[in-house]
């Protein structure tokens, strides 16, 4: 009597993640909600809250990355002005913005983007290209790249 295998039939293997894209730039934001250095506060205020962001970049009028603001910049600059009895109508947010700005490269695998996001204790990355902001990507763009892979190797 001859030996049987008990393997059953072979199946090809196929390799789901080299379709499935993994780069920052699959994922990114590319429809930003920008900031220039003259904005009042107040009109950063109102569409932050509009938009229901926590902040964004601020680009001069080259769509050049000089700085990003946040809801604690914004913060801030409330208590000081309350603190000293200062009206904030006419303070720009040039002075109150973030200067040193990290950001991320497109070409970045989403997975190395988690890792730095977890490194640097940050909300979002701009990406910039040849000098020009092209996008942004945030904590729950990860996310989102992470449940689309959902059941697949995380390689």
């Amino acid at each position: 009597m001859g030996i049987k295998s008990f393997q059953g039939a072979r199946r090809q293997k196929t390799n789901t993640t080299d379709a499935t894209p993994l780069k920052v730039s699959d994922y990114m934001t590319r429809d930003l909600v920008t900031f220039s250095p003259n904005q009042t506060i107040e009109s950063v205020m109102q569409a932050i809250i509009k938009h229901r962001i926590s902040g964004g970049p601020v680009v001069n009028e080259k769509n050049e990355l000089i700085g990003v603001i946040s809801e604690g910049d914004c913060i801030k600059q409330i208590s000081e002005s309350r603190y000293y009895n200062m009206p904030m109508q006419d303070k720009t947010i040039e002075k109150h913005m973030a200067l040193d700005v990290e950001t991320i490269d497109g070409n970045m695998n989403i997975f190395d983007a988690a890792n730095k996001f977890l490194q640097a204790k940050r909300r979002r990355f701009p990406i910039v290209e040849n000098g020009k902001l092209v996008g942004q990507i945030s904590q729950k763009d990860v996310l989102k790249a992470a449940m689309t892979l959902k059941g697949q190797n995380w390689k």
